[in-house]
Formats: C-alpha cells, structure tokens, sequence
C-alpha cells in the first residue's frame, strides 16, 4: 500500500510538473504579456492571476514567481496582491481536470505522447506532448493512488485511525484543516495533497466533510512556499508573502465558522447524489465526491477573493505597519533578475533580455558624455565620474546576467529558450565590451590633458564626427534587438563599412599630417589608440547585429 501510494503521488506530482512546463511553453508569448498588463486596478490583476495559474497550473509558482517580480522592482505591492488572489482562485482548475473520469486513459495518453516527446523534432510538437504527457501521468498516479486507498478499507487498523478525523464537529473541522495543511507543507504542493484527498474520498476512507476540511487547509498550507521564497527578500516582496497567509488564513477561519452552512450549499449545488456508491470490478467507489471537493475548492477561494477585493487599500497599508521599511536603500543588486523567476524559464529569459537592452541604452549614453568630455576645455568632473561608474556598473550587471543566464541555462528548458539564452550571453559580453572600449578613450583624453596636452582642433573634429557615426549605427543596431528585427545586418552593411572605410581614412590622413606638422609623439599615440578603440567599437556593434540575425 505504502510503495504505491509512494510511487502514484510521485507519478502524479511529475505530471503536474510536466503539464505546467508544457503548457508554459505553449503559452509562452501569452505568459508574457499576461504578467507585463498587470496594471494597479484590482479586478485586472486578479484576472491575470487567475489565467497565469490556470496556464503554470499551480499557485505556489505564481506566487513564487510574483515575489522575484515584486523583490527586483518590477511589480508594486498593490499589483501583487491582485495577482496572489487571482491565483488562489486559479489553483482550483486542477481540482476540475480531476472531475473528467478519464482515469484509465491516462496510461495511454502517457504512452502516446512519450512516443510524440521522445521522436519529434519540433519544439511545438515536443511541449504539446509534454503537456498531454503531464496529463497522463496525473490521471495514471491518481489511479495508482485510489489503489493504494483501497486497501486501506481491509485493514481495521488504518481504517479505525482515518476515521479520527472527522468533520462533525467544530473542533473536528479545525483538526482536519490542520493535518491538511501540514500534509501540504510537506509535499509542498496543495494539487498533491488535493489528489491523496480525492483518492481517500472516493475509496470510502473518509467523507465528503472530511474531505471538504482537509482542503481548506490546504489554502493555508500552500502559503509556506510563498514564505520560503520570501527569505532574504526586500520588505515589499515579504509583505507579498505575507499577504498571502494572512489571505488563506482569515478565509479558512470564517469558512470554518460557517462549515456545515457552507458544505450544505456545495451538496444543493452539486446534487444529492455525492454519497452514492458504484460498483467497479467487485470494488465499491464514489466518484460523484470529486465535483463536489473541486466545487468547494473554487467556491471558498471565489468567495474569499471578493471578501477581499474591497479591502485591498487597507490590506496594503496593514502590511505596511506589519512589515515596516528599513532605514536603508534595498538594493542588493544591480539588475532586477531574480532567481525565483527562474521556475518560469520563459519569463526568466524575457527579464533578462530587459537588462540587455538597459546595458545597450547605458552604452548609447556613455559615448554622448564621451564627446561632451573631450570637447570641454575644462570637463566637467562629475560628468567624468559618471562615466567611469557606468562603465563598473555594466561590468557587473554582465557577471549578474551571465549567472542567471547560465543557471537558466542548466535547468530543463526547450530548444527556443536554450538558443534565446545563449544569444543573449554573447549579446551581454558585446555591450560590455563596447563600455570598456569607450571607457579608454576617456582614459586617452585624460592622460594627454594630464601630460599637459590636447588632440588638435581638426582630430577632435574627426573624431566627434567619427563617434557620432558609431552612436548612431550602435542605436539603429540596438533598436532592431528591441524590436525583434532579425534583418538589421544586411540592412546596417553599409553603415558598417562606411564606418570601417572612415576609420582607414583617418589613420591615412593622420599619417601624411605627420609628415609635414610637428605633432608630439605622444598626441600621435593617442589619437591611434583612439581609432583603434572605435573599430572595436564597430566590431563589437557589427557583432551585436549579427548575433540578433543569428537564429540558431
């Protein structure tokens, strides 16, 4: 009985697992700009709570994944909490796809898919069957576990302890809601907990009552994920999370206040017949208990989110007084990914792409303060440090995107990502490289200025004239990456070899100069050095365009 209680649970949470990764990968685009339309208003972040979990197909990676957005800045206290709702009501879909009695289908759906997963060439093809295979595996180890339940009905010893919990009573409630709730905390998983749940249900073991209370506490146990998660997060990211227990905790307590009120209605709701037995192959079952645990699964979270939806201000600023700010910046880091958001690769490979971009605006930037610099008679210091202090920042912005990216990288993610992720390694490494490069060409100016020289009048006009090229075939090249534009190297060519052609013509004109003019050695120099450093700097944007063409 134990080893397949064991084995189905295990069956049934990798298939959960698989049809959150595949239904994931199908919806990625759709992810995406679910969690991006989060606005302030209430009802729409709730909706986007809602469908997000329906499509990751489980709370706890909603709302681990909201706190890594509301911990790295992207997402404000009041949007979290909307979502958080949202995902309460969301989490009950697992309980309705329990309903469909396809339970002897779930062997060969999990056959057929694996063949379609494991011989398939097509990512697309490949997530569709990780999704049906998901869906296989959760029908298969309920099954296996309904079992293992069975036999729990020829065994008086098991039997007379199950039957300790029951229902009927206040406190009898209270003590099924708290076994649901540690059973919860355990598998970390309220859809595990839900599938034991039904199986014990609908073998006979427990009633519907029992069966009703145990999930209520599995609201409440779900909520230790969320905590975990929010561990060495900033204040705004623990109010998230605590948002979240207080939420399933004040529902479960009024809930249970009006228990025998409420699982009455659920019976008017459903019907009657939820205590009916049927007989399957000698074996007695009740399968009309499932709709009905699913039923008050959805309803209490229904409910509980509308109790809450008008007191979302006060909620907000209760947090605030519970959870109050720290005296200091909380800024750990320098990007604002977040390792929870790696449990949705396809969210994680988009927030990463957004800090590419950011380092590619701080390079544009950096050569306008470039010109400013080398043109001032007397330039301006803070500008100088400013400078330099970019240059360090994208240094380490590049290390911290490189991490996530490369931890990303060793989790089980599709063909798509995997190639996106690679893309965006080198990308991260070419807008460093460019911010190095511009960095010592301030460097060169500073040390002719120190040595108590200057570029003449006619470099210091080709060069501005030379930089202004660069920035703007280094912005055309940046906004193609923005925008998705996988035709940017053949339609910057020209600018690249007009700026490769100038730079050559440079180099000529500063030699014959040398001929007649009695430039000092040490301006000569510099001023190589310098159109050195912008070839690299049209290289390194050469690159970056046919990184952005690369499709493979």
């Amino acid at each position: 009985m134990i080893f397949e209680l064991v084995g189905g649970l295990g069956i049934f949470l990798l298939g959960m697992k698989n049809m959150s990764d595949g239904m994931q990968a199908v919806a990625g685009n759709s992810l995406r700009r679910l969690i991006g339309a989060v606005t302030n208003n209430r009802f729409f972040a709730t909706t986007v709570g809602v469908l997000v979990t329906c499509i990751v197909q489980s709370s706890s990676v909603t709302t681990v994944m909201v706190i890594g957005f509301v911990n790295s800045g992207v997402m404000q206290l009041t949007q979290a909490v909307g979502v958080i709702m949202g995902a309460n009501i969301g989490t009950t879909i697992t309980g309705w796809i329990l309903v469909l009695n396809i339970g002897r289908y779930g062997l060969p759906l999990l056959g057929f898919s694996a063949f379609v997963y494991l011989f398939s060439r097509g990512d697309r093809w490949r997530t569709w069957a990780m999704f049906v295979m998901g869906t296989g595996m959760v029908f298969f180890g309920l099954e296996t576990m309904k079992d293992a339940c069975a036999i729990i009905k020829e065994l008086p010893d098991f039997e007379a302890w199950f039957a300790k919990f029951n229902a009927d009573t206040y406190l009898g409630v209270l003590k099924c809601a708290m076994v649901g709730c540690v059973m919860t905390m355990v598998v970390q998983s309220s859809s595990a907990t839900l599938g034991i749940t039904i199986s014990l249900a609908t073998q006979g073991v427990i009633s519907y009552p029992t069966a009703a209370a145990l999930v209520l506490g599995e609201n409440i146990g779900t909520t230790i994920t969320a905590l975990l998660a929010s561990l060495g997060a900033t204040t705004n990211a623990r109010r998230a999370a605590y948002f979240h227990v207080i939420f399933n905790l004040c529902g479960v307590l009024w809930i249970t206040a009006v228990f025998q009120w409420y699982i009455g209605l659920i019976q008017t709701i459903i019907g009657n017949d939820i205590g009916t037995a049927v007989q399957v192959g000698g074996v007695t079952t009740y399968p009309h208990i499932v709709p009905a645990i699913a039923a008050t699964h959805s309803l209490f979270n229904v409910a509980n989110t509308i109790l809450f939806l008008p007191l979302l201000t006060p909620m907000v600023r209760l947090l605030e007084r519970i959870v109050p700010s720290r005296p200091f910046k909380e800024k750990p880091r320098l990007t604002d990914l977040d390792v929870r958001i790696l449990e949705t690769p396809l969210l994680a490979i988009e927030q990463s792409r957004k800090e590419i971009l950011k380092m590619g605006d701080g390079c544009i930037k950096m050569l306008d303060w470039l010109m400013q610099l080398m043109h001032d008679d007397d330039p301006d210091q803070k500008l100088a440090d400013r400078l330099k202090q970019r240059e360090r920042i994208l240094d380490s912005v590049q290390d911290e995107v490189t991490a996530f990216v490369t931890n990303l990288l060793a989790a089980n993610v599709s063909h798509a990502t995997a190639a996106e992720a690679r893309r965006q390694l080198r990308l991260a490494d070419e807008y460093e490289s460019i911010s190095d490069y511009i960095s010592n060409l301030d460097k060169f100016d500073r040390k002719l200025r120190r040595d108590g020289f200057r570029f003449t009048e006619s470099q210091r006009a080709d060069l501005a004239a030379l930089n202004e090229h660069a920035k703007e075939y280094l912005i055309v090249v940046h906004q193609a990456f923005a925008n998705r534009d996988r035709n940017v190297l053949t339609s910057t060519l020209a600018t690249s070899k007009r700026i490769r052609n100038e730079i050559k013509a440079l180099r000529r004109k500063h030699l014959e100069e040398l001929t007649g003019n009695a430039i000092p050695p040490v301006v000569s120099i510099a001023f190589m050095a310098a159109l050195n450093a912008y070839s690299r700097v049209r290289d390194h944007t050469h690159n970056i365009a046919e990184t952005n063409t690369d499709d493979k």
